[in-house]
């Protein structure tokens, strides 16, 4: 994992550094990253962020806004049309609470977000969390939950005020 890792930061650290109308560079760099091609009309503006990029998954007509950053060792699927606001953050893995086990081991799960889906500026999204198609979530919120489809949620820690 840390050779990946490693190999991740060098690779976005080029990216990030690239002029923004370089979009060979940027194609060439995100295969790297990513492993495969971008998606037909997938648009990723840099910085961009990633710990290990392999099992980042993105569908077509994907937006992603800047400096957002994306921790998917545990995997990271982005459905059809989904955006995403500025500095944007997913998290796939974390550490046990007991600060003896905090060392040993990592916990957490992939994250789905489902077709359709609008993630605001600052949002942050915890391991193992789905994000049902069409749902919005707020500019700031901290989503520890799943959220079903056609909802909003905001706030700390995000929670559904409405669905439709």
């Amino acid at each position: 994992m840390s050779e990946r890792v490693l190999r991740a930061t060098e690779l976005t650290s080029r990216l990030n550094v690239l002029p923004f109308e370089d979009e060979v560079g940027k194609a060439e760099l995100f295969e790297q990253i990513l492993g495969r091609k971008l998606p037909a009309r997938t648009t990723i503006y840099p910085p961009f962020y990633t710990d290990h990029g392999l099992n980042l998954e993105l569908a077509e007509r994907v937006f992603i806004n800047q400096n957002c950053t994306f921790l998917d060792y545990a995997g990271i699927r982005l459905g059809e049309r989904v955006m995403i606001g500025p500095k944007a953050t997913f998290i796939t893995v974390g550490h046990p609470v007991d600060p003896v086990e905090r060392r040993d081991w990592l916990s957490g799960g992939p994250i789905d977000v489902g077709e359709n889906v609008w993630i605001g500026a600052g949002a942050t999204v915890l391991p193992g969390v789905s994000i049902g198609r069409d749902a919005v979530v707020a500019a700031g919120a901290v989503v520890a939950e799943d959220v079903p489809p056609a909802s909003l949620v905001t706030g700390g820690k995000a929670t559904v005020n409405r669905r439709w």
